[in-house]
């Protein structure tokens, strides 16, 4: 585990007993490269996630799927494989905003605090539809951080642990040409987002000067 994570709070009952990566690997979610996914802020409206000096995290949220929802079974498995998706993909930029300075990673992720599913369903109808299309986002992150609704659990326990369970809303009525936007709220050590922060700012994608310090550090490396 990450030595933030192995001196957490965390009781030793409930703690993760697999490194997180070997799942991500066993569920195909790749990472990308430093290259490709640790971008500068400069131009952007708004940060992918807000670090805060306690330990959590506010990630943006990002859009999966490309209909509206109703109570159609169809509709309904594609908007669980597109909220599966913005899950990959939130997964792969905590990773970038907790490793690329070097200071900790995925294994540092303490356990999942609220998600909120906001879900295409056109004039407030499908009743059904906003949970259970938000559940192809709180599953795979449970498949990953552990929790009883992950692919890896047996009678509703993942003998890995539960910090990928969640807080959640779901709601419906929006419009918009996607499925779902989730987004998300994680805690990690405070030492951690500390040593983050010192190091590189409280915000990601980096701000250039802190992009540019990385990258030197990178090519040092």
């Amino acid at each position: 585990m990450g030595k933030h994570y192995d001196q957490s709070i965390i009781p030793t009952e409930l703690k993760r007993d697999y490194d997180v990566y070997d799942r991500l690997t066993t569920l195909g979610i790749e990472l990308g490269s430093f290259e490709t996914d640790v971008n500068s802020l400069a131009g952007q409206a708004i940060a992918q996630m807000v670090l805060h000096e306690t330990g959590l995290i506010f990630m943006s949220g990002s859009t999966g799927g490309t209909y509206p929802m109703n109570d159609d079974e169809d509709r309904i498995k594609h908007g669980f494989e597109g909220a599966q998706q913005v899950a990959d993909q939130q997964i792969r930029r905590l990773h970038w905003a907790l490793s690329c300075g070097g200071e900790g990673d995925l294994n540092d992720v303490l356990y999942t605090v609220k998600a909120l599913g906001m879900v295409v369903t056109p004039g407030g109808g499908a009743s059904s539809a906003a949970p259970s299309v938000t559940n192809g986002f709180s599953f795979r992150w449970q498949s990953v951080f552990g929790g009883g609704m992950s692919e890896f659990a047996i009678d509703g326990t993942d003998t890995g642990g539960w910090s990928g369970v969640h807080a959640r809303s779901a709601m419906g009525g929006f419009d918009g040409r996607f499925s779902i936007e989730p987004e998300i709220i994680v805690a990690i050590p405070p030492s951690l987002a500390q040593e983050i922060i010192k190091n590189r700012g409280w915000v990601f994608p980096l701000p250039p000067p802190m992009l540019a310090k990385i990258s030197s550090s990178q090519g040092a490396a």
